[in-house]
């Protein structure tokens, strides 16, 4: 069986049933920008329950012009107020290089990317660069309220950054 046969089985045969029917406007008005690391279970470390926020995950959650493409739609449309960024040790990004990654695509493919992984060595120090990044686009509100944290993976702890 494949990963999405297994996925869909299990869909099949969930003994829990969805939320019913929520706003696409989320309760709590935050937005989360997080890593797409599956160790990372928002529910878990936030309490977080269907129809409360926005979770907006991509590679490293590192801030793309998609990412402030989705949160600008998210205030600006679904009315969310603040952002929430979360990144966490042991980052899979850590682990390579912008050009690095470019070169094997290149290698692999015979087309280089037009955008960059936006990879980084420190946590905390992109956490910083993703806010500051926040702070200076015209798209996205920060006014309201914006917090930075790195979460331990093994103990759920979360560390602010400031």
């Amino acid at each position: 069986m494949t990963a999405i046969e297994e996925l869909l089985h299990r869909n099949a045969h969930r003994q829990e049933k969805g939320p019913g029917e929520l706003s696409h406007q989320p309760t709590l008005r935050v937005a989360v920008l997080t890593c797409m690391d599956a160790r990372l279970d928002l529910g878990a470390l936030f309490g977080l329950r269907p129809g409360e926020a926005h979770v907006l995950r991509n590679a490293g959650g590192t801030l793309t012009d998609d990412m402030i493409r989705s949160l600008a739609i998210s205030q600006r449309r679904l009315g969310t107020r603040e952002i929430l960024l979360v990144h966490h040790t042991g980052c899979g990004m850590t682990t390579f290089t912008d050009e690095d990654f470019a070169f094997d695509l290149h290698a692999d493919t015979g087309l280089r990317p037009p955008w960059k992984a936006r990879t980084f060595r420190d946590e905390r120090e992109d956490v910083r660069r993703c806010m500051d990044r926040l702070r200076r686009s015209a798209f996205v509100r920060t006014d309201r309220g914006m917090r930075g944290f790195v979460v331990d993976v093994r103990s759920g702890d979360l560390h602010e950054v400031l």
